[in-house]
């Protein structure tokens, strides 16, 4: 991949601080991997609907969404999947810059990616949230057929069947989804948040 040349940063006369003082808020990425169907999209979703209700300004960037758009050019190779999460590090980085509380739920199987994606930003700003549930489980509930599939010799290079994951060693954040409900995920989530004095209340 070739690299731009001849480019300059300019800084922006508004800054991070400055952003999240109109927020009334910190600005961080929570950053949630897990295995397919270990309901990384399910939580992160319910949890943006509890911090809007909060007041909190968020975006959330979900690994199929992205792939329709952004990253529609990528596969799933490994070299592509460490694109991939080049890509959302990046926009991680400039969405928390903006002041938000950015909700990004993609597989990210590898730690070589992820602790790439947690190098952008500042300390304190990058939250693992390690959505653990045994494959078994995840192969149960199966929401979009491709445990199925992989299973059937139809998808090569599937997470948690003939491509690794490797599971976080130290995240912020554990929640069980095959051991606790919705809303208790969500809640062990907002209240490391507030612990971590990132929301105003």
């Amino acid at each position: 991949m070739t690299e731009s040349t001849n480019i300059v940063w300019h800084d922006s006369e508004v800054t991070k601080l400055d952003r999240r003082k109109l927020n009334h808020h910190k600005s961080a990425a929570l950053w949630f991997t897990g295995l397919s169907g270990s309901g990384k999209s399910t939580v992160s979703a319910a949890l943006e609907k509890k911090l809007h209700g909060l007041g909190v300004h968020t975006y959330r960037l979900d690994g199929d969404n992205v792939r329709h758009g952004l990253n529609k050019n990528l596969g799933f190779s490994p070299e592509d999947r460490q694109e991939n999460i080049r890509r959302i590090g990046e926009v991680a980085n400039l969405m928390v810059d903006a002041g938000l509380v950015t909700l990004t739920a993609f597989i990210s199987p590898y730690r070589v990616d992820r602790a790439r994606a947690r190098e952008l930003l500042d300390e304190k700003e990058f939250i693992e949230v390690y959505v653990k549930c045994n494959v078994e489980e995840c192969e149960e509930r199966d929401p979009k057929g491709l445990y199925k599939k992989a299973r059937a010799g139809e998808i090569k290079g599937f997470t948690g069947i003939d491509a690794p994951y490797e599971e976080p060693l130290n995240p912020e954040v554990l929640i069980e989804t095959d051991q606790q409900t919705l809303e208790e995920s969500v809640q062990v989530i907002v209240d490391y948040l507030k612990r971590g004095g990132y929301l105003s209340s």
